[in-house]
């Protein structure tokens, strides 16, 4: 059952409900027809340990994309029988004797697996144990990667003991210092993404340290052309505020007290951050602090991809698979 796999992925009993309906669902969508995704190069206990839970779950088919004598060595090492998956072993690849150098063997699996998206051997992506710009550089390389009509972004869903719903948070991960016009494509991929899990309407804070405009923090400046975008129709659907303090984004008493009048305080589907160093510092302190645990997904490219830190809980590698499982175009 679903919960008893999400329980066993902590020492208490499962506490993080949102999280666990996302896998069910990923479940009942992949019970016709499992989709194939890629786990770039899992030549390590952890990555290959997530292959067999995706396995167990029914949320997908993992390929084992790398040299299969490394991934036989980590799944010696954590007792998982090879047997059950499917691997394209690059170690002979590109073509020579000898194969690839040891130091060049993930870059080249984070190629194969590229290429695989590519002609739709697979629908999506994870990274196992490579560093994720040896999965990334394969990603958006032009002439052979996975560029969509997007810009590429990543989003992470987090369940958060104090918050009554799923909330989402872009970009803490891929776009370091976004300008107004990657912000744009940043809150379009994760209204998308929202919209594809069922909510028609996401209520979305774009954050800045002050919730006026103020001409010496850029962030509230296009915070307000966000905010006329949306007016303007840009994203169908979307409710977009901002700027919004964290504060008054995150709790509606916050917004009374400031005698803000506001439809997104204490009800946002998802938060827009300035930068990589607000998003970064303020997903871990939903982690670690605030008792959160979520799933991400980069979004943008022809297929979704799940990038994982080597920090990951094995609850948010599942959730994850779980997410791009259902932002997956339906099979017809």
């Amino acid at each position: 059952m679903t919960s008893a796999l999400l329980a066993e992925t902590t020492s208490a009993p499962a506490t993080h409900p949102r999280l666990d309906d996302l896998v069910r669902r990923a479940r009942e969508r992949a019970a016709d027809a499992p989709q194939r995704i890629a786990l770039v190069y899992p030549c390590d206990s952890a990555a290959i340990g997530a292959a067999a839970r995706i396995i167990d779950a029914q949320l997908a088919l993992p390929v084992l994309v790398g040299p299969r004598a490394a991934i036989a060595q980590a799944a010696l090492a954590a007792g998982i029988d090879i047997a059950r998956f499917e691997i394209v072993d690059t170690a002979g690849e590109p073509g020579s004797a000898g194969g690839p150098r040891a130091d060049a063997a993930p870059a080249e699996a984070a190629r194969r697996a590229v290429a695989l998206a590519r002609e739709g051997s697979v629908s999506a992506l994870m990274k196992g144990s490579l560093h994720t710009d040896e999965l990334m550089s394969a990603v958006v390389d032009r002439e052979t990667g996975l560029r969509g009509a997007r810009r590429i972004s990543h989003v992470f869903l987090f369940d958060l003991p104090r918050y009554p719903k799923l909330l989402g948070l872009a970009d803490c991960v891929v776009n370091i210092a976004p300008d107004l016009r990657t912000k744009h494509e940043i809150l379009g991929n994760a209204v998308g993404l929202l919209q594809r899990l069922g909510i028609a309407q996401p209520k979305v804070g774009i954050l800045a340290a002050v919730e006026w405009v103020n001409p010496a923090i850029p962030a509230t400046l296009d915070a307000q052309a966000l905010v006329d975008a949306a007016k303007a129709g840009a994203w169908p659907g979307a409710l977009v505020e901002g700027p919004c303090g964290f504060d008054n984004a995150i709790c509606a008493k916050a917004a009374r007290i400031k005698k803000m009048e506001s439809q997104v305080s204490g009800d946002a589907d998802l938060l827009v951050v300035p930068d990589l160093n607000a998003g970064n510092m303020l997903y871990k302190s939903f982690n670690y602090v605030g008792g959160g645990e979520c799933a991400g997904l980069v979004l943008g490219a022809r297929v979704p991809i799940v990038l994982t830190s080597r920090s990951d809980s094995l609850l948010a590698r599942i959730a994850s698979v779980a997410l791009a499982v259902l932002a997956m175009p339906r099979a017809r």
